[in-house]
C-alpha cells in the first residue's frame, strides 16, 4: 500500500510567521473566554510582544547567516534575503502602528449599533473602550502581510492575500467618529477587494492551464520552453497584474485608496499605507521577477505605462484635494508609481538586479516609517466631530503648535524628496537604478527607462507643490479663532512620532546604514 509522505515544515525558518499567527489565535481565545474588562490589558502586551518577538527571530536569522537557500514548507514559502528584510520592515511598522491603535478614541464601542442610535449611546456609556478584537484582527492582517511577499506559489499567495485583506475590510469600518463614512469606506474596500481577489484567482487558474503548475519557479521554467504568446498565459498575466496593481493602488486601479484612507480609523490607515504597500510591492517583485522573469519583454512595457500613469495621476489629483488624509492617499499613489520605476529596473546582469532590488527595499523602509509618523501627527489635530481633516483647519498650526507643525512639515518634505531627508535618497536610489538598467546591453527599453525617470522627476516636482502648500498654510496663514484642538499625545504616539522623525532625519544624513542592509538582503535572493 502506498503511503503519503509527511510534509516537511522548517519551523525555525518560518518562526516569525508562526509567532504572529499563534498570537492572533491566542487573541481570539482571549476574546472568547476573558472578561471584557481584562481583554485590553491582555491584548496589548500580547500583540506588542509577539511583533517584537517575531522581529527578534528575523534578526536572529540574519545575524546567524541562516538565510534559506531553498523554499520552505514544501516549496510554498521563500524565506530569502528580500523576504527577511521585508518582514523586518513590516514588523517594525506594525509595532509602531499598534502603539497608535492603543490610544483611546479611535474605535467605536459597538460596530453593530446604528450610528447615532440609542444602542450606540448605551455602548459608549458602558465604557467598553472600543473593540478589543481589533488586536487579533491586526495580527492576522500582519501575518498575511508577512506571508504575501514570501509566497513561492500563486495559491499560497492568494491565501496570504485574503488573510491580509479580510481583517482590514473589518477594521476600516470601526472608526469612532464619522461612522457612516467609515462604514462606506469598509464596504467600498470589500467590494473592490473582492473583485481584485477574483481577478487574481482567475489569473492563477489561467497560468496553471498554461504551465501545469502554480509554483513560481515552475512557471518561469515553462515560459522558457513554451510559447510566450499563448492565450492562457496572456489572460492569466493580465488578471494577475490587475489583482496586484489594485493592492499597491496603482493607476487606473487606485480609486479605492482616497475613500478608504479617509474613512478608516487613522491608525488603520497608517498600517495600510505602510505595511500593506510594503507587502504588496514585495509580492509584485516575487511574481514578475521570479515567476514571469522569462516574460519581461512582455510585461515591462505594460508596467512602464502603469508606472508613468500612477505617478502623474497621484501627483496631479493630490493638488485638488482639500482633506488631509485624501491628500496623503494620493501621495501614496504617486509613491507606488515611484516604486514601480524600481520594478522596471530589474533587468540585465545579476549585479544590476542587486542594485535595483536594493533601491526598492530601501525605498519601502524609509517611506513606510515616514508615512506612519505623518498619520500619527494627523491623529492629534482634532475638531469636536473628530480629526480636523479639512486643510483649512490646519491654517496657522505653526503658530499654535510649532513643534508639531514643524515635525509634520519635515515629513512632507521627506515625501517630496527634499535633500537631507530619507525620501531624497529613496527616490535617488530608484531613479539611479532605472537609469543604470537602461544602459544594460540588450535592453530594448533603454531609452524608455530614461523617459520614465523624466516622468518621475516631473511628478516629484508637481508633488512638491502640494506638500509645500500645506507647509505654507501652517506657517504663513492666520489661525482661525475656532481652530482645532491639539490633543495631548499619549506616550505611544510620542514614541511613534519621535522614532519616525529620528529615522527620517538619520537616514537622510547617513543613508549608508540602511542601504547596506538592503544591499545584503538583495544579494541573498536565492532564485530569479
Amino acid at each position: 500500500m502506498n503511503t503519503i509522505p509527511a510534509p516537511t515544515i522548517e519551523y525555525g525558518t518560518l518562526a516569525p510567521l508562526l509567532v504572529v499567527f499563534g498570537a492572533a489565535i491566542i487573541g481570539v481565545l482571549v476574546e472568547a473566554f476573558a472578561p471584557r474588562y481584562l481583554r485590553k490589558s491582555i491584548h496589548v502586551p500580547l500583540t506588542l510582544l509577539s511583533l517584537a518577538g517575531a522581529f527578534a527571530l528575523v534578526l536572529l536569522q540574519v545575524l546567524r547567516g541562516q538565510v534559506a537557500t531553498t523554499a520552505s514548507a514544501m516549496g510554498a514559502v521563500a524565506v530569502d534575503g528580500p523576504s527577511l528584510f521585508i518582514w523586518g520592515v513590516i514588523l517594525v511598522l506594525s509595532f509602531v502602528c499598534v502603539l497608535l491603535i492603543n490610544d483611546e478614541g479611535h474605535f467605536v464601542a459597538s460596530a453593530a449599533a446604528v450610528p447615532g442610535s440609542a444602542d450606540e449611546e448605551e455602548a459608549e456609556a458602558e465604557g467598553g473602550g472600543g473593540h478589543t478584537e481589533v488586536y487579533p484582527l491586526v495580527l492576522f492582517a500582519v501575518g498575511g502581510m508577512l506571508l504575501f511577499p514570501a509566497s513561492h506559489d500563486l495559491l499560497m499567495m492568494f491565501v496570504a492575500l485574503e488573510v491580509m485583506s479580510l481583517p482590514l475590510y473589518l477594521l476600516c469600518g470601526l472608526a469612532r467618529r464619522r461612522r457612516l463614512l467609515s462604514q462606506e469606506a469598509s464596504m467600498k474596500y470589500f467590494l473592490l477587494g473582492a473583485f481584485s481577489s477574483a481577478f487574481f484567482l482567475y489569473g492563477t487558474a489561467m497560468i496553471y492551464g498554461y504551465a501545469g503548475t502554480v509554483s513560481l519557479p515552475g512557471i518561469n521554467e515553462a515560459l522558457g520552453k513554451g510559447s510566450s504568446l499563448d492565450p492562457l498565459l496572456m489572460i492569466g498575466f493580465a488578471m494577475l497584474g490587475v489583482g496586484l496593481m489594485f493592492k499597491i493602488g496603482a493607476a487606473p486601479f487606485q480609486a479605492w485608496k482616497p475613500d478608504v484612507y479617509q474613512g478608516a480609523p487613522t491608525p488603520i490607515t497608517a498600517l495600510m499605507a505602510s505595511g500593506t504597500l510594503v507587502a504588496a510591492v514585495g509580492a509584485v517583485l516575487r511574481v514578475f521577477w521570479v515567476g514571469l522573469g522569462n516574460l519581461d519583454w512582455n510585461w515591462r512595457p505594460i508596467i512602464w505605462g502603469v508606472a508613468a500613469l500612477t505617478m502623474i495621476v497621484g501627483s496631479i489629483l493630490a493638488i485638488t484635494q482639500t482633506e488631509i488624509k485624501r491628500m496623503l492617499a494620493y501621495s501614496s499613489i504617486a509613491h507606488a508609481g515611484f516604486l514601480l520605476v524600481g520594478v522596471m529596473a530589474t533587468f540585465g546582469s545579476a549585479a544590476q538586479n542587486v542594485v535595483s532590488l536594493k533601491a526598492i527595499l530601501f525605498y519601502l523602509a524609509v517611506y513606510g516609517i515616514t508615512t506612519v509618523g505623518a498619520f500619527a501627527v494627523v491623529t492629534l489635530i482634532r475638531d469636536p466631530g473628530g480629526e480636523a481633516g479639512h486643510l483649512s483647519r490646519w491654517a496657522g498650526l505653526g503658530r499654535r503648535a510649532p513643534v508639531l507643525a514643524g515635525v509634520f512639515a519635515f515629513f512632507l518634505l521627506a515625501f517630496a524628496g527634499i535633500p537631507m531627508t530619507s525620501g531624497f535618497f529613496g527616490k535617488y536610489a530608484v531613479f539611479a537604478a532605472a537609469l543604470s538598467s537602461g544602459t544594460q546591453p540588450g535592453d530594448s527599453m533603454g531609452g524608455w527607462m530614461a523617459g520614465l525617470v523624466v516622468v518621475g522627476v516631473v511628478a516629484s516636482a508637481i508633488a512638491a507643490f502640494f506638500y509645500v502648500r500645506v507647509i505654507v498654510l501652517m506657517f504663513f496663514s492666520e489661525p482661525a479663532a475656532d481652530g482645532p484642538a491639539i490633543a495631548v499625545p499619549s506616550m505611544g504616539t510620542v514614541a511613534v512620532i519621535a522614532v519616525s522623525l529620528l529615522v527620517t532625519v538619520g537616514v537622510g544624513l547617513y543613508p549608508e546604514s540602511v542601504l547596506g542592509v538592503a544591499n545584503d538582503a538583495a544579494r541573498n535572493l536565492f532564485i530569479r
